[in-house]
């Protein structure tokens, strides 16, 4: 009885130790590309430019179906720079002066340098200076350099003025949303860093007049959760503020070519269709062939369609991702596909670019789950959905 007893352990023990052999302990994607791909691929407007290219050229290249043209671009543009935060502080070193209003009162001056502190309390943002849903704070020197600062966020702005709002967030309660408006013709397009400014005029060009079209479409509607046009991160497009435009050396360098996409005081070059600007995405670079909305999104945008790429894969113009490799742990695996184990994957389904559609994944117990890509690279932080699986 004791050997039968002694038998079963050790085959319990094997059959545990085969289940634990087949479940590797990591798993190596190789791919190229950053981000979605679809629309301006921001390293092919860099490899363009290089090869001598304008920025009408290279957008037209992107966008077949739209032509680059004038459109008024005089409007204020709200951006979101601090985002359900419950305390936030605002100063300014340069011997300027506030002025500070809440709803419904008129302004009041502040002597130069003095900070400001607000913070949330109920549904009112609270400050020395009283109490109020909405405050806007504004200073008289248009060449002065302010600081918001919210936790370690140390963020620069220098055009247009601030507002807060109180902002009913769910399940927290109200937070305070501070936006920046300003000018979309120019003072908000110096802020925008997609790009490094030290690329070609022509790159730098068409993404200023990328980041115009952008902003426009987007400024049909206030955002309720942000009180703002768009966010100053990737959930629109980065917008680093005075950051951007005040960087040593390259920061005029942005200045001139957003400027030079402006025709006059009142007007700026946009992608646009029978006069209209359109829906525009751009992203760092794709595994050689732009993407259609279509299969990254599932709706059909039919002016987004996918052009070859060829510079996104040239590691000369594209150092970091022309090609890259990255290890993914067993654990973050199974929590991406919310099983107990991964033993391997299969990727289900191509769009016509190569890059990956669905990928499904296999438990040691039999069970398996298909997720779509988007979802399955953002778990597992893979740059972008063209890849492929090598076993360790």
């Amino acid at each position: 009885m004791k050997k039968f007893a002694a038998l079963i352990v050790l085959i319990s023990f094997a059959t545990i130790s085969q289940a634990n052999a087949a479940v590797p302990k990591s798993f190596t994607f190789v791919g190229s590309g950053y981000g979605h791909g679809v629309g301006l691929s921001q390293y092919g407007a860099k490899g363009q430019a290089l090869e001598g290219k304008s920025a009408t050229e290279i957008l037209n290249y992107y966008f077949p179906d739209a032509q680059v043209t004038p459109v008024e671009d005089t409007a204020t543009i709200s951006v979101n720079v601090a985002h359900q935060v419950s305390a936030l502080s605002i100063s300014n070193t340069s011997g300027d002066f506030f002025t500070i209003q809440s709803e419904g009162l008129s302004e009041t001056a502040l002597a130069p340098n003095t900070p400001l502190n607000f913070s949330i309390a109920g549904d009112l943002i609270t400050s020395a200076n009283g109490s109020a849903k909405i405050w806007l704070i504004k200073w008289s020197n248009p060449n002065s350099v302010v600081t918001l600062n919210y936790g370690t966020t140390n963020f620069l702005i220098s055009h247009g003025y601030i507002q807060l709002r109180a902002v009913k967030a769910a399940a927290i309660g109200y937070r305070i949303e501070a936006t920046n408006l300003l000018r979309l013709h120019d003072e908000y397009l110096y802020g925008i860093a997609e790009v490094p400014s030290s690329w070609p005029a022509a790159t730098l060009q068409s993404q200023a007049i990328a980041s115009r079209t952008y902003a426009l479409m987007r400024m049909n509607s206030i955002k309720k959760a942000c009180d703002c046009h768009v966010y100053n991160s990737k959930y629109d497009q980065a917008f680093a503020g005075f950051s951007k435009e005040g960087e040593a050396k390259y920061g005029q360098l942005w200045k001139a070519a957003v400027d030079a996409t402006a025709v006059d005081a009142e007007h700026g070059l946009a992608i646009t269709i029978d006069g209209s600007p359109i829906s525009v995405f751009f992203s760092s670079s794709t595994g050689g062939m732009t993407q259609r909305a279509v299969d990254v999104w599932g709706t059909d945008i039919p002016h987004l369609v996918s052009v070859p790429d060829p510079w996104s894969i040239d590691p000369a113009i594209n150092k970091n991702y022309a090609s890259w490799s990255k290890k993914v742990s067993q654990k973050v695996m199974a929590k991406a596909f919310g099983l107990p184990d991964i033993e391997r994957y299969e990727i289900v389904s191509r769009t016509a670019t190569n890059s990956v559609l669905f990928i499904k994944g296999f438990a040691t117990n039999g069970k398996s789950k298909v997720l779509p890509v988007g979802t399955f690279k953002t778990a597992v932080k893979l740059p972008s959905s063209w890849f492929d699986l090598i076993n360790n």
